[in-house]
This record gives structure tokens, sequence and C-alpha cells, in this order.
């Protein structure tokens, strides 16, 4: 992300996301391509799976210690994409809908236990029954009512061959003094030489 705007709006937070590199970002980049032929909107410029974000431009490395303590603990994780669905009103986004696969729920809820003993400030978290696992396409919160619902109704459908993948890396992002940083982090115990 380059954008001055977007990287000052997220000054201090940080995200566990997943990055899908095959069929699902196939399938996410040619839904975000038609979509932006037919509107010009605000999305993002790479395909990922937020897992969680937060807010701790303080405690960086305390932070960083759990997730990667959480990712050791992890097996790949299976993603499909079921459908392109929307985020209704008010926050009126086009999403990539995944399928609830058993890893994906295990790694969250696993992620949800990691984080209980501690307190760092998560944006927007929520249980893992509540979550809808998805990839955001376009973010249409300025659109009126009226040409939303449009949108809405044009973009949603499901997705006949429900392409999949097996993720094997987490990746942590950070904003930190107006730039965006990251670091990839394996999934499973790591052997050290």
């Amino acid at each position: 992300m380059s954008s001055p705007a977007q990287l000052a709006d997220l000054e201090g937070q940080q995200y566990l996301v997943l990055r899908p590199r095959t069929a699902v970002a196939d399938v996410y980049r040619s839904v975000q391509r038609s979509a932006l032929t037919r509107i010009s909107l605000p999305h993002p410029h790479t395909e990922h799976v937020t897992l969680r974000a937060f807010f701790e431009p303080e405690r960086l490395e305390e932070l960083r210690a759990v997730i990667h303590e959480w990712a050791a603990a992890r097996r790949p994780i299976d993603v499909v994409a079921e459908a392109v669905d929307v985020f209704p009103s008010p926050w009126q986004v086009v999403i990539l809908r995944l399928g609830r696969t058993p890893s994906l729920v295990s790694a969250y809820s696993s992620l949800s236990t990691a984080l209980a003993g501690t307190d760092f400030q998560r944006l927007d978290e929520r249980t893992v029954e509540d979550w809808t696992f998805h990839l955001s396409v376009l973010y249409a919160k300025a659109l009126t009512p009226a040409a939303w619902t449009e949108l809405s109704h044009k973009s949603r459908r499901s997705l006949g061959s429900r392409p999949a993948e097996t993720i094997s890396e987490a990746e942590f992002v950070w904003y930190e003094d107006g730039v965006e940083h990251a670091e990839v982090i394996p999934l499973g115990p790591q052997t050290r030489w």
C-alpha cells in the first residue's frame, strides 16, 4: 500500500493475515478486476484473509512473539472460496466469502485462545461463530443507498467450482511512520540449523 491517506488511517495498527497465492487468489483477482471495470471504488491491492487486527504500536515485539508462538503450533490452513457476497450497510463491502474449513476455523479459534491471556487491543474482534471468513474485494461505503443496493445485487453469486488452496504461512503486517511493514511467518514448527 502506498496511498499516504490510507497509510495515515492505518498508522499504529497491526494485522495477522493469510495470503492466498493460487486458485483462491486467481478467482479473487478475476472478481475484483471485473468489478472495477463496472465501478471505481477503493479496494485492497493484494488479496488477504484477515485473522485479527490490533492497535499495539508500543508493544509490537510482544505481539509478534505471541503470533510466532501461535504460528509454530499451526498446520497449513485450507481455504475454499464459496461465493461473491457483501457485508451490508453500514460497512458496504463486496467480499469473496470463504467456507468454514476445519483448519481455518481451528486457526481462528486457537488464535483466540492464544490471545485470551493478553490485554492486546484488538480491533473489530468477533467470536469464531460470528466471524465471516472472507477477502474484501471493494470498499463501497461512500456509495449512496441506491447505488449500494444496485452494486450489492449485481455482485452476489455462488461460485460453482469452489476454488481451494492450502496456505502454509501467515503474514504479520504493521503500519509505522507512514510505511507498511510485513513479516512472513511459516506455519508449523521450524527446524533451526
